[in-house]
């Protein structure tokens, strides 16, 4: 248990727990503009592509009867598959649009490296002149054939 804790409490420092938090409130507010995205605008245009159809009325009575409206059938058990059709609306539309957010995240990213000029790090091992095998570059003698290096 105290392994555990100690786990969480890198977790937490670190500064994951913050930026998952910062992640979960922003794509809370970014469902919500999606949805209206999808309510208010897509929904009424597709419903006009498919002749006027209010997916939010397209629902099966359980109980036999024909109602017109959700509102209309009250209490009754309902499976409301025209709600379904919509949130499957929703989430291709958010899929793509998270699609096209991160496509052009990455693109910046890859721009920004590309601006930065690549910084080549000193070499740390040279190759034995005599085995020819890596070793360290401060070697004056290589490990391998035993060989005195200049």
């Amino acid at each position: 248990m105290k392994k555990f804790l100690q786990e969480f409490k890198e977790f937490a420092i670190t500064g994951n727990m913050v930026d998952l938090a910062i992640g979960m409130i922003i794509g809370g507010a970014f469902t919500t503009i999606v949805k209206s995205l999808v309510d208010n605008l897509c929904m009424p245009i597709i419903s006009l592509l498919t002749g006027g159809i209010d997916f939010s009325n397209l629902f099966i009575a359980l109980d036999g009867n024909h109602y017109k409206t959700v509102e209309e059938a009250g209490e009754v058990a309902l499976i409301k598959y025209g709600s379904f059709i919509t949130d499957v609306i929703s989430f291709l539309l958010l899929s793509l649009v998270v699609f096209i957010v991160v496509k052009n995240v990455n693109k910046l990213r890859e721009a920004k490296k590309a601006k930065e000029p690549e910084v080549e790090e000193a070499p740390t091992e040279k190759e034995c002149p005599y085995c020819f095998t890596k070793i360290n570059i401060n070697a004056t003698r290589c490990p391998h054939c035993t060989s005195k290096l200049d």
